[in-house]
């Protein structure tokens, strides 16, 4: 199983960085684990030699930082028991993350790893380019909901970011 296609889009989205990449890569790649149930040391192989980088089917795929995309595919993976009950709590009770389609949940996922395990990284930074991940992949609705849940797991895991006065 191929890793899902971005959509179209009508706007131009920010101009890609290596580790918006990265993060773009990891989500297809936890998807494809997710959907196909690849292995995660053929996956990491499959990404980082045969699309990161280089044009797939008339598509080029950015280069990426690869060390960020191993430390997120990897983190998730070995992560996930703690991950996956810190985004259920996120969402509404009627809808936990098991009902939620495969992309979203690969993205709720990097995302709240990445908040949990890079404190380098700033938690609004983290949140804004998941959302901008998820544009890729689903319409706005979709990203309003995973704006809403990573915001909510970045303030419950990183609550003095958002107590200090802007400045």
């Amino acid at each position: 199983m191929r890793a899902p296609e971005p959509k179209p889009t009508p706007k131009p989205l920010r101009k890609a960085n290596r580790r918006g990449a990265a993060r773009l890569a990891a989500v297809q790649a936890l998807y494809q684990m997710d959907i196909a149930a690849t292995p995660l040391h053929e996956i990491l192989a499959q990404f980082e030699s045969h699309w990161i980088g280089r044009e797939v089917e008339g598509d080029q795929y950015l280069p990426a930082e690869a060390g960020f995309f191993r430390d997120i595919v990897n983190g998730v993976v070995q992560g996930q028991r703690k991950l996956d009950p810190l985004v259920d709590q996120a969402l509404e009770a009627s809808w936990p993350l098991k009902r939620v389609e495969a992309i979203l949940r690969s993205v709720l996922r990097a995302g709240a790893w990445e908040l949990d395990k890079r404190r380098d990284i700033p938690a609004r930074v983290v949140v804004s380019e998941y959302v901008d991940v998820a544009h890729a992949f689903v319409d706005r609705d979709e990203t309003g909901m995973i704006n809403a849940v990573l915001d909510e797991i970045a303030r419950r895991l990183r609550a003095e970011e958002f107590d200090r006065a802007p400045g």
